[in-house]
C-alpha cells in the first residue's frame, strides 16, 4: 500500500540536479527514524532495559561512590543494568543538562548533591531549571564537611583561627573544589555565619584543592569527613571543627563549628536521584520505594556511619520540599556573600 508514494519520492530524486542530491540525502539521513525511536515508558514493567545514572561530577568523588553503590543494589533488586555516566563540567551544568533534555520515561537519572541547589541563585542563567525540568524521586544521603588547616598554621584550634582572621582580613585563604560546590559555599556560610573575611581559591576538582592545603599552599579547606579523616590522623593537616549539628561518629574528638565558637553553622553535602520532569509517577514512586528500601537497610546504614554518612529518607514531595528550602537558604549565602561562578 506505501509503494505508490515510494516510486514517487524515488523519481522526484531523479528530476533533482545531480550536484544537490548528496547534500539531501545527508540531510535526510540527519532525521530521526520512527522505526528507531525508544518505546514509550511502560510504569507496569519498568524497568525492562538498562537504566542510566548520569553523575555531573567527576569520578572517584562522594556523588560518584555513593551513585555506584546505589547502583549496584537497584541492579539486584530491580534485575536490570543500572549504569553510572560520568559528565562533569560547568560546574555540574553540562550532565545536568542532558539529563533535562533526556526523555521523561525513567531510563535516564540524575545524581543531584546540593551543588545543584546551590546553582540556582549562583549562576544568573542557566539552560535549566530545577523546579521547571526535573521532577524529585529520592534523597540518598548526607555527609558532613570537615575544616582543616596546612600543618604549619599557627593555629591551635577553630577559635585561634577566628582571632587570627578577624585581626588580619583578607590574609588566610581557603581552597575549594569550585564555585557553588558544597565545599565552596560550605567555606561562605563560614564567612557569613562567623564575620570573617577569608580569601576563596577555586580549583577544578577537590584533588588539586587537597593537594595544596597538604602542601602548604593553601590555608585551609572544608573537605569530606572520609577524605581528610586520615590525613588529620596522622599529622598531615589540622582538624579543627566539623560541620553537623552534631559530632561526627567519624572523628569524634573534634568539636562541631558550632560548638567551637560559631553558633548556628550547619553545612553538609546531600545527594539525592531526580528525574526529567514528565516521568510517570508510577515510575517516581517505584523508584522512591527502591532506594528507601535500600537506604534503610541497617547494613547499609552501619557501612555509611563508618564513612561519615547518614541514609535520608523522604517521599518524592517531602523531596520537593526540602529541595526548595535547601535553594532558599544558599540563595541568601550567595546574596550576602556575593558569589559568582568564576570566584
Amino acid at each position: 500500500m506505501h509503494s505508490r508514494p515510494k516510486r514517487q519520492v524515488a523519481a522526484a530524486l531523479l528530476l533533482l540536479p545531480s550536484r544537490l542530491l548528496p547534500a539531501l540525502l545527508l540531510s535526510l539521513a540527519g532525521l530521526p527514524a520512527a522505526v528507531s525511536a525508544q518505546p514509550a515508558a511502560d510504569p507496569a514493567h519498568y524497568p525492562n532495559r538498562a537504566v542510566k545514572i548520569v553523575v555531573p561530577f567527576a569520578a572517584g568523588g562522594p556523588a560518584d561512590l555513593y551513585a555506584r553503590f546505589l547502583a549496584q543494589r537497584l541492579q539486584d533488586s530491580l534485575r536490570q543494568n543500572f549504569v553510572v555516566e560520568n559528565k562533569p563540567g560547568g560546574g555540574s551544568l553540562i550532565g545536568t543538562d542532558q539529563v533535562a533534555k533526556s526523555p521523561a520515561d525513567g531510563y535516564t537519572l540524575l545524581l543531584m548533591s546540593n551543588t545543584h541547589t546551590v546553582n540556582e541563585s549562583l549562576f544568573a542563567t542557566k539552560p535549566y531549571a530545577l523546579w521547571r525540568d526535573f521532577a524529585p524521586v529520592a534523597p540518598i544521603n548526607y555527609s558532613d564537611l570537615v575544616l582543616v588547616a596546612r600543618p604549619n598554621l599557627p593555629a591551635a584550634g577553630l577559635p585561634d583561627l577566628l582571632r587570627q582572621a578577624r585581626a588580619n582580613p583578607g590574609k588566610l585563604s581557603y581552597a575549594s573544589s569550585g564555585p557553588g560546590t558544597p565545599y565552596h559555599m560550605a567555606g561562605e556560610l563560614f564567612k557569613a555565619t562567623a564575620a570573617v573575611s577569608i580569601l576563596h581559591i577555586p580549583y577544578k576538582g577537590s584533588s588539586g584543592a587537597r593537594a595544596d592545603v597538604l602542601g602548604g599552599q593553601v590555608d585551609l579547606m572544608f573537605d569530606a569527613v572520609p577524605t581528610m579523616a586520615e590525613f588529620i590522623r596522622s599529622g598531615k593537616v589540622k582538624g579543627l571543627a566539623t560541620t553537623g549539628r552534631s559530632r561526627s561518629a567519624v572523628l569524634p574528638d573534634l568539636p562541631t563549628v558550632a560548638e567551637a565558637g560559631v553558633a548556628g553553622y550547619e553545612a553538609v553535602i546531600w545527594l539525592g536521584l531526580l528525574a526529567p520532569r514528565d516521568t510517570p509517577q508510577a515510575i517516581i514512586e517505584r523508584l522512591n520505594s527502591e532506594v528507601t528500601r535500600i537506604t534503610a537497610d541497617p547494613e547499609v546504614a552501619k557501612t555509611w556511619a563508618r564513612q561519615g554518612a547518614t541514609p535520608l529518607k523522604m517521599s518524592p514531595v517531602e523531596f520537593q520540599r526540602f529541595i526548595a528550602d535547601d535553594i532558599a537558604k544558599w540563595a541568601r549565602i550567595v546574596k550576602i556573600s556575593g558569589a559568582k561562578p568564576d570566584q
